[in-house]
């Protein structure tokens, strides 16, 4: 089961932000290939959208819950790290910090959600819910892989 961690992060904006985890019984480097190629988003990711494709050099989800959404991962890394932006219809870019962890043979992958600004309790709680439950896929797949 995934696990939440809370943790307040307090700027100058009074942000929040929540690390959500889950450990999946695969080793880092099979995690980490997976998860960051852009590619295989639609059979985890369904909180981002149901499909995602290359067009003119740039990942885009045209059936995301927001609309069509412009997705980049940070370059392939030794580190784990599956930082992502998702560029909104309305030109705004949310940055998703992620990490992928070694656990002994096993690995841990973390979402830090930041709550967005004006965003109600209930969205965020909802925002947190989608990014559990697309954690969860992640796991499913790799695991029954």
């Amino acid at each position: 089961m995934p696990t939440a961690r809370y943790r307040r992060r307090h700027d100058s904006t009074g942000s929040d932000s929540r690390h959500l985890s889950i450990r999946i019984d695969r080793g880092v480097d099979d995690v980490y290939a997976y998860a960051s190629d852009p590619a295989n988003l639609p059979a985890w990711a369904h909180g981002l959208g149901a499909t995602v494709e290359r067009i003119g050099g740039e990942w885009i989800v045209a059936s995301s819950p927001l609309g069509r959404v412009k997705v980049a991962f940070v370059p392939r890394n030794d580190l784990g790290v599956l930082d992502h932006d998702v560029t909104l219809p309305s030109g705004e870019t949310v940055h998703n910090p992620v990490r992928v962890v070694a656990d002994g043979t096993a690995s841990e992958v973390v979402f830090t959600l930041r709550r967005q600004p004006g965003t109600a309790d209930a969205d965020f709680e909802r925002d947190a819910a989608m990014v559990t439950a697309d954690l969860t896929r992640l796991k499913e797949v790799l695991e029954s892989a």
